[in-house]
């Protein structure tokens, strides 16, 4: 079984780690894909982003990082995917989650999407949160992979540098 995993990973945190290893092991093959919105300012390229996500998912067989845009069902489908995974931390992601699933099914009745809880000590965590930390200097090591970490310590260390 082939399952996608879509989402903008801006930054990969421990919580997206928890889902990617563990759908690793439920799934044949995991695409984990980047999307690319031109609507978002993001904090990292896709191709930094990408980088990221390959470095901290080399430890594991069968997934696969590729970015895109646009719908996230045309996406499962050039990539052959059975179904599209999504992450849940807390009740409040839920009503968003579903909204996005039925609107997913509304527009390609084949796939299926299933919802993975995130472990409890990852619920915490958002990409926006993890950003806001780091932006203050406060520790993330926790939080994110550690290439993350040193990536978000440059981006915010070098913004606070005399130029």
């Amino acid at each position: 079984m082939r399952a996608l995993y879509p989402g903008s990973f801006d930054p990969l945190t421990n919580g997206h780690m928890d889902l990617i290893e563990r759908a690793s092991c439920l799934f044949g093959d995991l695409v984990v894909a980047v999307l690319d919105n031109p609507s978002k300012r993001p904090a990292f390229s896709v191709d930094e982003r990408i980088r990221q996500i390959r470095s901290s998912t080399a430890h594991l067989h069968g997934v696969e990082v590729i970015s895109f845009d646009g719908l996230t069902v045309n996406c499962a489908k050039d990539q052959s995917a059975d179904l599209i995974l999504r992450g849940l931390r807390a009740m409040s992601d839920f009503e968003y989650e579903l909204q996005l699933a039925h609107t997913n099914r509304s527009l390609d009745d084949t796939l299926e999407t299933v919802f993975m809880a995130t472990s409890t000590q990852h619920s915490f965590l958002s990409s926006s949160v993890v950003k806001e930390v780091a932006r203050f200097g406060g520790a993330i090591d926790h939080m994110v992979p550690k290439e993350v970490a040193l990536d978000l310590n440059r981006l915010f260390n070098s913004a606070f540098l005399p130029h």
